[in-house]
């Protein structure tokens, strides 16, 4: 899915949120190690990693959650636990419990009390997809109605800086894609959000930036299409009976699989591979030839970099 948006306004001189060689170790394991990461304004930023990568430590430092060991975590400039910065950011984490007996209405207005100029509440609940649901009790929410409302909590203050941590887990298709406008126009507006996700087709569709980290180290940083570029790869698919592992030692061939009747082949090199595969089975049907998304980009990272260390 792609959102057309607005561009984002221009970055300001200062970062949003910055972390300064960030080191953090929990005993014998190292989490962070001397990362760098910083955020703008109207940016998204798109953290990705494969679990224990150290994505929530790396939040937690910029939410003053802990304190870095050693390197530094600024929000606006200041601290991360300083109340100036604390009332400018909007949080939904992973995991997090909503008070059982209060209504989704109660809870809305409660926390939009808390901010100077918080969002109407018609706003949130439009951005939230909450319709009907203000007068419910929060115990009686499906698991995907809470992650609604607790990303309506997340932007009820108008935050400059939006921590999303695997928002849409849990969430149907169109809840999800509810989600991605609200985000997308919150970019539009200005704000800041810093995004974890597995959907990898999520940071796909919101990120203008993507880092990726791995045992809590930066593996690579940039825009969609060129964490694409850094590991450009092309998938092959056909209706064939050539045996996958027969395929995989091809030139040129980097992985060959079979799913049922379906040949996948991944390649640096489509043009190679293609004359020997027509040759080797020229009944080959629905031949299908396309770049290689985020995802393939994501495993080749994280499998290849951080082998050595």
């Amino acid at each position: 899915m792609s959102l057309t948006t607005s561009p984002p306004p221009p970055a300001t001189a200062e970062p949003v949120a910055r972390l300064a060689a960030a080191r953090k170790r929990y005993g014998a394991t190292l989490a962070l190690a001397d990362l760098d990461l910083t955020l703008a304004r109207g940016q998204v930023l798109a953290l990705l990693g494969a679990n224990g990568a150290g994505k929530s430590t790396a939040i937690a430092l910029l939410l003053g959650l802990v304190a870095p060991d050693a390197g530094s975590a600024l929000l606006f400039g200041q601290p991360p636990r300083t109340l100036a910065a604390r009332r400018r950011v909007g949080v939904m984490l992973q995991a997090a419990a909503l008070p059982e007996h209060s209504t989704v209405g109660e809870l809305l207005e409660a926390t939009r009390a808390c901010y100077p100029a918080p969002l109407p509440l018609a706003r949130c609940v439009a951005m939230a997809g909450l319709d009907g649901l203000l007068a419910r009790r929060c115990g009686r929410l499906s698991g995907g109605q809470q992650r609604r409302v607790q990303f309506a909590l997340a932007v009820c203050g108008d935050p400059a800086l939006l921590f999303l941590d695997e928002p849409t887990t849990g969430l149907d298709i169109e809840a999800r894609q509810t989600l991605w406008q609200a985000i997308a126009a919150l970019r539009a507006a200005g704000t800041a959000v810093l995004l974890t996700t597995h959907y990898l087709e999520e940071a796909e569709a919101l990120a203008d930036r993507v880092l990726v980290i791995a045992q809590g180290r930066a593996v690579a940083e940039g825009s969609v299409a060129a964490i694409r570029a850094r590991v450009a790869r092309q998938r092959i698919r056909c209706r064939s009976t050539l045996a996958a592992g027969v395929v995989a030692q091809w030139p040129g061939v980097i992985e060959a699989l079979r799913e049922g009747d379906e040949l996948l082949l991944t390649t640096h090199d489509a043009v190679r591979v293609l004359p020997p595969l027509l040759a080797a089975d020229p009944a080959l049907t629905d031949l299908e030839v396309t770049r290689a998304g985020l995802a393939d980009a994501f495993l080749a990272l994280t499998r290849t970099e951080v082998a050595p260390a």
